[in-house]
């Protein structure tokens, strides 16, 4: 798949690109939204700011980011970002690892109710 997009709650995301142990997506989180709260058992991501600020919360710690800064979520960290400016913010997401689903998540918190 190249180019699919979905819509979410927080915003939408896009898979740029996909083979079978790597996908590249370009994410929008929508100002004061922000992904659950989750973990991986299979794959790892690498995050780049590209537009806007973030909050990344990577397992106890939260990080501060913005445009051409990183982050890089290692498997099975709790994680979620969110938009803590009042424009878009959109990050390039690097999944690495042996399975790349969207089923593999475990959410430990959610503002839209997907627990």
């Amino acid at each position: 798949m190249i180019n699919y997009k979905e819509e979410r709650p927080w915003g939408w995301f896009e898979i740029l690109h996909e083979e079978s142990d790597l996908k590249i997506k370009r994410i929008m989180v929508k100002p004061g939204k922000r992904l659950s709260l989750q973990s991986h058992e299979k794959r790892a991501e690498n995050w780049t700011i590209i537009r806007g600020t973030a909050i990344v919360t990577l397992d106890d710690r939260e990080h501060h980011l913005s445009s051409n800064q990183m982050i890089y979520i290692p498997c099975q960290a709790r994680h979620r970002i969110e938009n803590s400016g009042k424009s878009e913010l959109i990050f390039i997401e690097v999944q690495t690892g042996s399975y790349l689903g969207e089923d593999d998540i475990i959410r430990y918190q959610d503002d839209f109710n997907r627990l």
